[in-house]
C-alpha cells in the first residue's frame, strides 16, 4: 500500500510538473517606442509578447503580420502557441493606402513601416531577457507584408545598426511569401504598377549578402501564389547561394496560395528551430 501511495505520489508531481511547463503569460500593448509624443506612433507601435512563465533562455519569435503593410493588426499564430516557445506579434504604422485618416495625415511610407519592423525587433533584442529569454535565440519571422520586413531589416544591416543592433545576432530570417523585390505598395506610391518589377533600395535583394543570419524562405505554390512571388523567392535563394551563404533554404508548399500557405509553414518553422537548436542534427546549421 505504501508502495502504491508513492507511486501515486510520484504520478500527481509529474502531472503538476507539466502543467506548470503548460503555463504561458501574455502582456499585451507594450509600447517599443514609448519616448514618442505622437498618437499614430502610440497607436500602432505595439507589440504582445507570449511567454513560457517558469522557463528561461527560452527561444523567440518576432512574428510580423501580413496586410500589404496597409492592413492588420499584430497577432500571436496559434500554430506556434504551447510549444515552449515566446511569441512577439508586432503591430507597426500603415501606409496611407487603407484609406486611414491618421495615417494620411501622417504621409506613412513603407520605408515607416521598414523602421518600425526594426524598432520593434531592436526592443525585443535589449529587453528579452527580462521576461527569462536568450537574445542569442531570436528569430525574425512573418507573412507577405511582414515577410518583406523581416528581409529588408535582416538584409541591410543599416536599419538596426540606427538602433545599436546588429541584426547578424539573430538566430535566423523566416520570411513566409515575402516580397524580395520592392514591395508593390511601394511601386504604387510612384505610380508603378503592380506587374513592373523593380528593385532598389526598397527591395531586399538589393541587399543580398552571404553574411547575413541562416534564411528560410517558405512560399506557397508556384502556380497559386501572389504574382511571382515564388520566383521572387527562388531568386533571393540563388543570389544567396551565388553569393556563397552557407545557410540559405527555399521551401514551395504545393497545393496551397498565398493566403493558406501560412498555416503549414509555422510547423516548418517550428521544425527548423527544433532541428537548429537540438545538437542532434546539423542540417539547418
Amino acid at each position: 500500500m505504501k508502495r502504491k501511495r508513492t507511486l501515486w505520489l510520484m504520478c500527481l508531481l509529474l502531472c503538476a510538473g507539466t502543467l506548470l511547463a503548460q503555463e504561458y503569460r501574455t502582456d499585451k500593448a507594450i509600447s517599443y517606442r514609448p519616448d514618442s509624443k505622437n498618437e499614430y506612433v502610440q497607436k500602432k507601435c505595439l507589440l504582445d509578447i507570449y511567454y513560457p512563465a517558469n522557463k528561461t533562455n527560452f527561444t523567440t519569435v518576432v512574428w510580423y503580420h501580413g496586410g500589404g503593410l496597409t492592413v492588420g493588426d499584430r497577432e500571436l499564430p496559434r500554430e506556434l502557441q504551447g510549444q515552449g516557445l515566446c511569441i512577439v506579434g508586432v503591430s507597426y504604422r500603415l501606409c496611407a493606402g487603407n484609406k486611414d485618416p491618421k495615417a494620411i495625415n501622417a504621409g506613412i511610407t513603407t520605408d515607416d513601416c521598414v523602421d518600425d519592423a526594426a524598432a520593434a525587433a531592436a526592443w525585443v533584442m535589449k529587453n528579452i531577457e527580462r521576461y527569462g529569454g536568450d537574445p542569442n535565440k531570436i528569430y525574425l519571422a512573418g507573412h507577405s507584408a511582414g515577410g518583406y520586413l523581416v528581409s529588408m531589416i535582416g538584409l541591410d544591416k543599416r536599419r538596426l545598426a540606427k538602433y545599436d543592433v546588429d541584426v547578424d545576432k539573430f538566430a535566423a530570417l523566416i520570411p513566409f511569401s515575402g516580397q524580395m523585390i520592392t514591395h508593390f505598395q511601394n511601386r504604387r506610391d510612384r505610380g508603378i504598377p503592380d506587374l513592373q518589377p523593380l528593385i532598389d533600395e526598397a527591395a531586399p535583394l538589393y541587399y543580398v549578402r552571404k553574411d547575413c543570419p541562416p534564411i528560410l524562405l517558405i512560399c506557397g505554390d508556384r502556380e497559386r501564389e501572389m504574382l511571382g512571388r515564388y520566383e521572387e523567392n527562388a531568386y533571393m535563394w540563388r543570389m544567396l547561394k551565388l553569393t556563397g551563404h552557407p545557410a540559405a533554404y527555399l521551401y514551395e508548399l504545393d497545393g496551397f496560395d498565398h493566403g493558406t500557405m501560412s498555416r503549414p509553414a509555422h510547423y516548418i518553422l517550428l521544425e527548423y528551430i527544433r532541428n537548429r537548436e537540438s545538437e542532434k542534427y546539423t542540417y539547418y546549421r
